[in-house]
């Protein structure tokens, strides 16, 4: 953070001057971001300050805006995935995911119940390796490193899951419409097992150290609180709108994947605090453990990953070597020659932040017509300002903390 000199006629130094002749105050401008490393982002927030007290905030977003939408009209539809793992790059699977999801709605494609389980497994995995990081970094912008450096473990191995599936860790590019490019291989299944077993009892030590914790909730409570009139008036979607006692969730409200098959709650708060969204991301991650064994053990027979839909489903790479067939519809996939119904839709799910929607129109083309995706944490991000009005310096570290606002998705 650092003084900021400000032209004349920008409004903060308007009220500098009127509040100094008012009472002789001395009100300060710093500068939060765009690379404090507090920030967990490059985005900035212009504070105007009366010594630790923030009176007023003014964001800056696009730092690292990438024109996504527009680079996705100028892309085949199978190209376009490795835009949503740049998104939020914490529950990439769940982007991905989401974007085949709405590909299929287009073309009416049915997926295999047993690759809609696989898809849910996944996807369950990817929100609890975004709740742990949100989380445990919550911990250390607190002052409290251990639970960080504990748990993060964990999420090496879910990423050696993905790796097992995919052959990516981070930005994983997963899926093709109508399920899996390949069956989940033993390896995968049984690190799978391994997490289930050895995580929990880490995941309720690290509560321990926290939940009762009086440093903690010093820091945490009351702090940041969002009403939900005001979380509702925003549009927040996802935990942080949970947290302040709407229990809206996409998997619920308009269940896909076959998540009306699934027994599970939807945890919400009271205040809408920093320590509610803290507590509601903690019982989430119980529930995605708990979805992640009913689909292993409702997982239906067979070894059917994807759905027999050969217009759009890339064959085996071998069978493109040796058959004539599939290198035709290799080569009518992957330019674009198979046509598309023109169409207006939208498709939302549950990501790790709240309802991540695509909306996409469609003219026949091999390409979108238009494509927008509905980015939580642009949306949330809104309300930043509002939410640290009043608040500490040390307090808008921690209210933006609680929030996970992910940069690569506020900008896109």
């Amino acid at each position: 953070m650092s003084e900021l000199l400000l032209p004349p006629e920008h409004r903060y130094a308007k009220i500098i001057k009127e509040k100094l002749n008012e009472d002789g105050s001395e009100l300060s401008v710093l500068n939060l971001g765009p690379t404090h490393p507090a920030t967990h982002g490059i985005f900035q927030n212009i504070l105007l300050m009366d010594g630790e007290r923030i009176l007023e905030a003014e964001p800056t977003i696009g730092y690292i805006h990438r024109a996504f939408e527009k680079i996705a009209e100028n892309r085949p539809f199978y190209q376009i995935t490795p835009l949503t793992d740049r998104m939020n790059y914490c529950s990439s699977p769940i982007n991905n995911m989401g974007w085949w999801m709405t590909l299929e709605k287009l073309l009416n494609i049915e997926v295999p119940k047993r690759a809609q389980y696989l898809r849910v497994i996944v996807m369950e995995l990817a929100r609890i390796t975004d709740h742990l990081i949100c989380n445990s970094i919550l911990g250390v912008d607190t002052g409290a490193y251990t639970g960080f450096l504990y748990v993060f473990q964990f999420r090496e191995k879910i990423y050696e899951i993905y790796e097992e599936i995919c052959g990516a860790r981070l930005t994983t590019n997963m899926g093709r419409i109508g399920g899996f490019e390949r069956d989940w291989s033993p390896a995968a299944f049984e690190k799978l097992d391994t997490f289930l077993k050895d995580f929990p009892a880490a995941w309720k030590e690290f509560e321990n150290l926290f939940e009762r914790n009086r440093i903690f909730l010093d820091r945490t409570v009351n702090v940041g609180a969002i009403s939900a009139e005001q979380a509702m008036a925003y549009g927040f979607t996802g935990p942080n709108l949970r947290a302040a006692g709407v229990d809206y969730d996409v998997r619920v409200a308009h269940p896909y994947s076959s998540y009306e098959d699934f027994d599970f709650i939807v945890p919400v708060g009271k205040s809408g605090d920093t320590y509610d969204r803290f507590c509601v991301r903690n019982a989430e991650i119980w529930e995605s453990l708990s979805i992640i064994r009913q689909a292993l053990d409702k997982m239906p027979a067979g070894n059917e990953y994807h759905a027999q839909v050969p217009d759009y489903y890339l064959p085996p790479k071998e069978d493109v070597y040796n058959s004539m067939e599939s290198l035709i519809y290799h080569f009518k996939i992957v330019m674009g020659e198979v046509p598309v119904p023109v169409a207006e839709i939208y498709h939302p799910v549950e990501g790790g932040n709240g309802e991540i929607g695509f909306y996409l129109v469609t003219d026949g083309s091999r390409t979108p017509y238009r494509l927008h995706f509905r980015r939580p944490c642009f949306i949330y991000y809104q309300a930043y300002p509002e939410m640290i009005k009043g608040a500490l310096l040390s307090d808008a570290i921690v209210i933006l903390s609680s929030l996970n606002v992910i940069a690569g998705e506020l900008d896109a």
